[in-house]
């Protein structure tokens, strides 16, 4: 069939109308042939001068196998090809080429022709069972006749409906069909005319471009679309070439590269711009080599991709860069680094990690959106001071990355880092706002530091949090020691999240002791790690690590737990008049959920009565809502409160008059060799002032001497008291352990250890 144009092609007309009642007799007397070799022979002769072609391949079924028989003007063969190969082979619109020579004792030939307008496809009858031939013409000799396609169309179409025709064909009843088309002959010219307008008018809808260049490189079909994307009327389009509307050297060499793809009948896919008035506008365009007959034509698609582009590049602006300071975000960081090791040529470089100090302050003190400024302005003045070359990318919240590359010697590390330092603390003016800040860095070098990515950013964020606890905004290089430090951490982190699993713990006991008749009247519940080498790690081991990490909630119902099902062997010991304390963290304190559901273990305990909770000074101070939600729900089960460690935290006055609490405890620091200190003395009066005051008992930790207990006995009020003079914590398996018991003596003032030895044991919690 002809490939469309301007208009003015046809269809080529049916050329044998008047010997189509003696073909369709030939037809007639084929379908009729037995299978035998001699009859094969005249069918390939008789259908030679039905169709006009040049070889054929006779696809005999049963049904189990395909019995394939390649024909020539000079003779025949057969032999059989797994049929799923051949089948397959035509269905996808090629068809074999073949000879004897290539077909004797080889396997499936691979000679195919690609085009379907070079081959058609007609059933036989061989015997009493359905066969296929396929009808090939020589490369070069031009399509099939616009006849010889409609008699063919009958029976199976083209190749590709080989699949759909098999099973379904009965001769007879089509050769019946076909002697009624070939009657009907003159029609087929109206349904060509039909077709070629109906064609044309579904070109000109297309909403993409469409063009056809012929060999010169006319243009002999262009659609409305491709006329506007050219800006060319489509009239003056049509039978114009590229040189008609491009600069001469332009258009040599599109004219060169047009001959290229139809020489070698490769496709092309090209992004191309044009400028209209609606601004540059990007278009998607395919270029195909055509072949039809013996002549070769260029088709070109074009889809307008201008809004798809723009998503694209908003998508990956999204995708590699922070939206507020736009700066390149953790992913581009990565890549840039990641380009620079796979160079391979040693280039040194570094990464520092920029943590900004005390942001959450300035968020919660000027607002939300100052604090976003503050991020943008900070962003602006450290990529002032950088090379080209080097990088800053913001990862998350108030942290940033950047890049120093390449670097020649450490001291080019070490000048761009003093002077973001520098940059850093000078104050940022915003809106009405003088604001201060300073940043904490820590940096790592490659290949010192680490060979990837992953470990040169990880090392230089554990020197930022190095920095952070110690001198802040300064910058802290990362060392071998500190991986050591790192990995120890790390083992230490899955030990104990083991351990949390496993429930790898025990609580030893602490007594409380009324330092006038050395009573035990309450205990402190000590949590202990029995780690897998059977040691007893303290709480000052692992319950930092275990509050950073957020599971401080399970080993504390731990040891509430704990607490509740000792009361009875510590009841049996030392009476039911003692209490029972647990600590809990302030960062517990404030967190309601953890808080709520550990207010009803109390109660589900029935002894929250008998139960004393402590906190530190913090919990109180810097988590309002514990005084509004929790405080209220302890007070009303009756659970007594503590302030430990009182003195060390950053103490409120006016705090200590809203909470009541029911105790205070004064921290060891204030006790340590007190009968020596006269400035710890005084506050130690004034505490005990102010407990009195507020109806608070007060207890002094950490007496571990003779000489301390003996001043706190006739230098103040205080009454009660714990330390390593009286006991370390005990576990509740050395109850009956005798010096356990003589804690209860009752003495008329203290005495000195019986060796005359001041306890050197560390109290450890």
């Amino acid at each position: 069939m002809a490939i469309p144009g301007n208009g003015n092609e046809a269809i080529a007309s049916p050329t044998r109308e008047d010997n189509a009642h003696a073909q369709l007799r030939a037809l007639d007397a084929l379908l009729n042939v037995e299978g035998d070799g001699a009859a094969f022979a005249a069918l390939f002769r008789a259908y030679g001068a039905l169709f006009d072609f040049d070889c054929a391949l006779v696809l005999e079924d049963d049904g189990a196998s395909t019995t394939c028989i390649a024909a020539e003007p000079d003779g025949f063969i057969g032999r059989q090809w797994p049929r799923l190969t051949v089948l397959q082979e035509i269905v996808r619109g090629r068809v074999l080429a073949l000879s004897a020579a290539q077909a004797d004792g080889g396997p499936l030939p691979v000679d195919l022709v690609g085009t379907d307008e070079s081959a058609l496809l007609a059933p036989v009858a061989v015997g009493e069972r359905a066969a296929a031939l396929v009808l090939r013409r020589a490369a070069g000799r031009g399509d099939f006749s616009a006849f010889e396609v409609a008699l063919a169309r009958q029976y199976a179409v083209l190749a590709l409906a080989l699949v759909g025709m098999r099973g379904s064909v009965r001769l007879r009843g089509e050769l019946e069909r076909l002697r009624r088309l070939v009657e009907d002959a003159p029609h087929a010219e109206q349904d060509a005319s039909l077709q070629r307008d109906l064609l044309k008018e579904i070109v000109e809808q297309l909403p993409i471009g469409l063009t056809i260049q012929d060999e010169e490189g006319r243009f002999i079909v262009a659609n409305s679309v491709a006329a506007a994307n050219l800006a060319i009327p489509s009239e003056t389009l049509i039978g114009s070439s590229p040189d008609n509307f491009l600069p001469a050297e332009e258009a040599r060499q599109r004219r060169q590269w047009e001959l290229d793809l139809l020489r070698s009948g490769r496709a092309s896919i090209t992004e191309e711009h044009h400028a209209d008035a609606q601004g540059e506008r990007t278009w998607l365009t395919s270029h195909q080599a055509v072949h039809v007959h013996d002549r070769s034509f260029l088709m070109s698609t074009s889809n307008d991709i201008t809004d798809r582009k723009r998503v694209e590049s908003e998508l990956a602006r999204r995708a590699y860069f922070d939206g507020l300071t736009g700066l390149p975000n953790r992913m581009l960081m990565q890549q840039r680094v990641e380009e620079l090791l796979h160079r391979g040529d040693g280039t040194r470089f570094a990464l520092a990690f920029i943590d900004l100090d005390n942001f959450k302050h300035i968020n919660d003190y000027y607002s939300h959106a100052i604090g976003d400024a503050l991020l943008v302005k900070v962003a602006e003045r450290i990529v002032e001071s950088l090379r080209d070359s080097d990088v800053l990318a913001r990862i998350s919240g108030d942290e940033f990355l950047l890049l120093v590359a390449p670097i020649e010697d450490d001291q080019r590390v070490h000048r761009v880092i003093e002077q973001v330092l520098a940059e850093l603390k000078k104050p940022f003016h915003i809106e009405a706002f003088e604001i201060f800040t300073s940043a904490s860095l820590g940096v790592s070098v490659y290949p010192e530091h680490g060979h990837d990515y992953e470990a040169l950013r990880r090392n230089a964020d554990n020197a930022m949090y190095r920095a952070k606890n110690g001198t802040k905004g300064e910058a802290i290089y990362f060392n071998v020691a500190m991986g050591q430090t790192v990995t120890a951490r790390m083992e230490l982190e899955q030990r104990l999240r083991l351990a949390i699993r496993d429930r790898k713990f025990c609580c030893a006991f602490q007594p409380k002791v009324d330092i006038h008749s050395q009573n035990v009247v309450g205990f402190e519940t000590l949590v202990r790690w029995r780690d897998d080498a059977g040691e007893i790690q303290p709480p000052s081991n692992f319950i930092d690590l275990a509050i950073e990490l957020g599971l401080i909630d399970p080993i504390t119902r731990f040891v509430l737990d704990e607490a509740v099902r000792s009361i009875e062997q510590l009841d049996a010991a030392f009476g039911a008049e003692t209490t029972i304390s647990v600590n809990v963290a302030a960062k517990q304190a404030g967190d309601l959920n953890f808080m709520r559901s550990f207010v009803h273990a109390l109660d589900a305990s029935g002894l929250s009565h008998r139960l004393m909770i402590e906190l530190t000074e913090d919990a109180f101070i810097a988590k309002s809502q514990f005084q509004k939600q929790v405080l209220p729900m302890l007070r009303e089960l009756g659970v007594r409160l503590s302030i430990d460690d009182f003195g060390t935290g950053y103490s409120s006055l006016s705090t200590l008059a809203d909470i009541t609490a029911d105790e205070l405890k004064v921290d060891r620091s204030f006790i340590t060799a007190i009968h020596q200190r006269p400035r710890s003395q005084s506050v130690l009066r004034a505490v005990e002032s102010l407990g009195a005051s507020l109806g608070m008992s007060i207890v002094a930790e950490g007496i571990e001497t003779f000489e301390e207990l003996a001043y706190l006995q006739a230098a103040t009020r205080i009454r009660y008291a714990q330390g390593y003079y009286f006991s370390k914590p005990l576990f509740l398996s050395e109850l009956k352990d005798e010096k356990f018991a003589a804690i209860n003596r009752k003495p008329d003032a203290a005495r000195p250890p019986s060796d005359g030895r001041r306890v050197q044991a560390s109290r450890g919690g």
